[in-house]
């Protein structure tokens, strides 16, 4: 993977950084696994904005990912590697012997023409899909279910992996790309190795535009607006802020918002880093 600086011959080239893509195999997905994917624009059933910020953007179709990867000890081949516009990290195209495709989030290093498998018997390899019970400590994961049977919702973002620290009896510990530590059942399924396009934190937008073709409005910044408006307005000429906090008043930058009653709480062993 790679990325490519553009030649300054634009101002919003100049400072742009593009993904290589060196990883990407086709660019037309599979029409059987597509779906429409239909856009609020921030708005309510009554067409009223309830999100700011939010409207426009290109349209997308959403292409549908299997998380759960339920087909246990049956082996599938990799068509493609594919750009997917509704997440930072590739997909790949997968089908299995009696002819199913499904798509999978793609791990870094997973390479068409490959062989991955889930299930307990398969081996611990870059894209196969096993329970923590199974999978050897120390070993770099991601994909990881919360709940058995409830498919992938941990460490799924572009680059993101977590470790698999030590088992004891039910739970498994593992350290989450965020730094907190926490326990999961051990019949809870991973995906071996670190998700795809580690690159994407490289990239710049460049301009203002690709912003909107993404579907993101300009944000008007706290400090500009009225007192009526947000807790950090007002003030005459070019006042700061005061203490930086959301528009309800919630005080931000290191004021924990966690509940100290969350009955999770007793699975993390550790807390993420400030």
């Amino acid at each position: 993977m790679s990325v490519r600086k553009l030649k300054p011959i634009t101002p919003g080239q100049r400072f742009r950084v593009v993904n290589g893509f060196d990883a990407i195999t086709t660019d037309k997905p599979e029409k059987s696994l597509l779906e429409p994917k239909k856009r609020s624009g921030g708005r309510n059933s009554q067409g009223k904005m309830t999100m700011r910020y939010i409207g426009g953007g290109h349209k997308r179709r959403y292409r549908v990912i299997d998380f759960k990867r339920n087909r246990v000890n049956d082996p599938a081949e990799v068509l493609t590697i594919e750009y997917d516009p509704n997440r930072t990290a590739f997909i790949a195209l997968v089908q299995y012997e009696d002819g199913e495709k499904r798509y999978i989030i793609a791990q870094n290093g997973l390479q068409v023409g490959q062989k991955v498998m889930s299930g307990e018997n398969a081996a611990p390899e870059i894209g196969n899909a096993m329970p923590l019970s199974a999978i050897p400590l120390g070993t770099i994961i991601s994909c990881i279910e919360l709940r058995p049977g409830q498919g992938a919702v941990m460490a799924r973002s572009a680059g993101a992996f977590a470790q698999l620290m030590a088992r004891d009896g039910r739970f498994a510990t593992v350290k989450l790309p965020s730094g907190e530590t926490r326990m999961v059942l051990v019949n809870c399924v991973a995906t071996i190795g670190a998700i795809s396009n580690s690159d994407h934190q490289l990239l710049v937008s460049g301009k203002a535009g690709r912003s909107r073709w993404l579907g993101r409005r300009p944000r008007t910044r706290p400090v500009v607006m009225n007192p009526v408006d947000h807790p950090m307005g007002g003030g005459e000429g070019r006042a700061s802020g005061g203490h930086p906090r959301s528009r309800k008043g919630l005080p931000a930058k290191g004021f924990r918002t966690r509940s100290k009653t969350k009955s999770s709480n007793k699975y993390i062993v550790e807390r993420r880093k400030k």
